[in-house]
């Protein structure tokens, strides 16, 4: 009784901080100084409670000393925005059909709207993020993006061509927090709608980050009988495509980690936006909350435990 009288916390909620806390600081020292791109989308940019958690959770990495990188899709945004101005919108295979007049939308939301949003929610946090399109010092020079199954013309609808970090590495190396609208520039200099999975990923594979985030409306990947499958190698990947386990649409989002992973990212994380604090309990505790996809190199049985 006289030991809970000193204490603003019952023992039980003061040893889970602590453990908390203590399982936290081998991540903090093993991934200091490092990037970590994640991309932002999903639930988790709609529900207000989850979109102050995530500007809080990148503010706070950066205030530890990761080098966070935001990249942020924004299509339910998009469609609202549409419908509100009487423009119809057309699906094929899963991509937006994007004419000019739409176009001019997703600059103004993802470029405008969505992404000043996520900067000024981050900067509230104590962050001091800075938000870019992808034509902003030349960072994402796209191509039109062509269908391989027929001539379908999906208008101004991009794929990355290059990438160019310097602007990224500038903001990074003076401390601010990257926030990227995929949107980028083509050689006719028109702007081109790029799918924000790919985008992160190729920012990733240019920065050498260590870890690729990529948040979603799902746990994770899931075997067979419906359970979180938490640590993959590439090979074990490709063997649940061959079996149908993963399909549908997980199947970009996994085939924009493993494109990440072969091109040098240490590890890529699908991750629950759902969950409140995502981001910081896949990096900071063992257990995490999502699936992380890693090297045959650096496999190890189990989890991404860090080295005490």
């Amino acid at each position: 009784m006289e030991q809970n009288q000193r204490m603003s916390l019952d023992p039980e909620a003061a040893a889970r901080v602590a453990r908390v806390l203590g399982e936290a600081l081998p991540y903090i020292r093993r991934f200091a100084g490092k990037t970590v791109v994640i991309k932002y989308g999903g639930n988790a940019m709609t529900d207000p409670e989850l979109k102050s958690g995530f500007a809080r959770d990148i503010a706070l990495m950066k205030l530890v000393g990761f080098n966070p990188v935001v990249v942020h899709g924004g299509g339910p945004q998009i469609g609202k925005v549409l419908e509100r101005v009487g423009k119809q919108t057309e699906f094929i295979k899963g991509m937006r059909v994007t004419d000019a007049d739409t176009m001019d939308v997703v600059e103004m939301v993802l470029g405008g709207l969505v992404n000043k949003e996520i900067v000024n929610l981050i900067n509230q946090h104590g962050g001091h993020a800075v938000g870019l399109t992808g034509k902003d010092g030349n960072l994402i020079s796209a191509r039109k993006l062509a269908l391989v199954e027929d001539d379908t013309d999906l208008g101004f609808v991009g794929e990355v061509a290059d990438i160019d970090p310097r602007i990224v590495k500038r903001l990074e190396a003076d401390d601010f927090i990257p926030v990227i609208a995929p949107i980028g520039v083509g050689a006719d200099g028109r702007s081109y709608n790029i799918n924000a999975d790919l985008v992160a990923g190729k920012i990733a594979s240019v920065l050498e980050a260590e870890k690729l985030m990529l948040l979603t409306n799902t746990p994770g990947v899931l075997d067979a009988e419906g359970n979180l499958l938490t640590g993959l190698t590439p090979a074990q990947v490709e063997s649940l495509i061959d079996v149908g386990v993963i399909h549908g649409g997980m199947l970009p989002k996994i085939q924009c980690a493993l494109d990440a992973v072969a091109e040098g990212v240490r590890a890529a994380h699908i991750v629950d936006g759902r969950v409140e604090n995502a981001v910081l309990l896949e990096l900071f505790t063992d257990a995490g909350v999502g699936t992380l996809i890693r090297r045959e190199a650096d496999a190890v049985p189990g989890d991404d435990t860090p080295a005490a």
